[in-house]
């Protein structure tokens, strides 16, 4: 499983603000992993020149400044206006693109609706700023609205109690304790604020977009209520962060639900998405490129959280903390700077085999907690029938 964890360090990017109108990228037909990319893995239009991606839907590829250094965002044609899907981190380079798009790709015509996938800031970002802009409403799940006012209520607090001692049970140190209370508090940054009120969508609910039909599905376990917007007329799924064709979203248990389990409803959306969804979709995932190929990735995906559980409930042969359990999931070796997620991420599959009866956990004085495999419920789940990624 290639992990967003498993993603390279921060690297500083360049803007492009110099050109401005539409691009067209080349048709290349790339076939890799099970997957056909109609425009390859790499090509990808610059920030302020959207590319169409089918009869008004429009890619816009955002740059962000961390280890994933993009977003895609998705302009959608709507009778006198645009419909936007996500809107990228609140920066002033994000701004200055918004800016940009505003002035001259989208001709003056005004932002009817933003429709954000889930309440990562990378999606809702600057949601607030555009819907003030425009005065339009925002369009996203309850769960998801909800939670982000939630996390962005943290800002500038401290750390609770709660969540220190949430880290100190998974073997946090001291030093990596005094980290997460220095870093407790930052979602809110990284967004503006947000509207005072929403149009709540819910799964199956239909939606025109222009004169286009789309309709809302819905899936959980990276965030509480992910929506994704499928067009069956133009045979698209803009997935968000729930189909990616070649990394895997976080998936983790946080410190405001420490005995959720993610992982389960993780599973069971993607197994739901491959009955409700047909295989002939071009996929318009949130990061990296659109491809062909959706139920072969899902299947993938499903596969490599199996095999994942497998080899931690195999490293649990002898007890083990949820910070010793690294190397069973993760191919590098984890930073002080990624171990927030690296932790949640392993947190999810512990929670998972151990509301299963697959493991155990007992808690020492220092309110630590050690993980153990129960030999007789050895974890199996491996189907032989999933594709495997070559």
């Amino acid at each position: 499983m290639t992990s967003i964890v498993d993603k390279l360090p921060y690297r500083p990017q360049t803007l492009p603000f110099t050109t401005h109108g539409m691009v067209m990228l080349q048709k290349t037909d790339e076939h890799y992993r099970g997957l056909n990319y109609p425009w390859g893995r790499h090509q990808a239009p610059e920030p302020l020149k959207p590319f169409a991606v089918a009869e008004g839907v429009w890619w816009v590829r955002m740059p962000m400044p961390m280890a994933l250094d993009h977003i895609n965002l998705w302009l959608l044609e709507d009778g006198d206006g645009w419909t936007v899907i996500d809107t990228g981190l609140a920066s002033d380079d994000s701004r200055a693109i918004w800016e940009g798009l505003l002035k001259d790709f989208m001709g003056g015509k005004p932002i009817l609706r933003v429709i954000c996938t889930h309440m990562h800031p990378d999606h809702i970002g600057l949601a607030g700023w555009l819907c003030e802009k425009f005065d339009c409403p925002l369009w996203m799940t309850r769960e998801e609205y909800v939670m982000c006012q939630l996390m962005a209520s943290y800002t500038g607090h401290d750390a609770p109690k709660a969540g220190v001692d949430f880290y100190r049970g998974a073997g946090f140190d001291d030093n990596q304790l005094d980290q997460y209370r220095q870093r407790f508090g930052t979602f809110g940054a990284m967004m503006a604020p947000m509207p005072h009120c929403f149009r709540r969508i819910v799964d199956r609910e239909t939606i025109t977009i222009g004169d286009r039909y789309w309709q809302v599905i819905v899936g959980s376990g990276h965030s509480p209520e992910h929506a994704c917007l499928y067009c069956p007329a133009l045979k698209i799924l803009i997935a968000g962060d729930q189909v990616l064709p070649r990394i895997t979203p976080n998936v983790s248990v946080f410190p405001t639900e420490p005995e959720g389990n993610p992982l389960a409803e993780w599973m069971d959306s993607n197994a739901r998405l491959l009955s409700i969804l047909p295989n002939d979709l071009l996929v318009l995932p949130a990061h990296q490129n659109p491809f062909h190929g959706l139920h072969i990735r899902i299947n993938q995906i499903i596969d490599s959280h199996r095999q994942g559980l497998q080899s931690v409930y195999d490293y649990l042969a002898e007890p083990k903390r949820a910070v010793d359990c690294f190397p069973s999931l993760f191919k590098r070796e984890i930073s002080n700077k990624l171990i927030g997620l690296a932790t949640g991420e392993t947190l999810a599959n512990l929670n998972l085999l151990l509301q299963g009866g697959n493991i155990s956990k007992n808690t020492d004085k220092a309110g630590v907690h050690w993980y153990t495999q129960n030999p007789d419920a050895r974890y199996i789940d491996n189907d032989e029938n999933v594709p495997i990624a070559t």
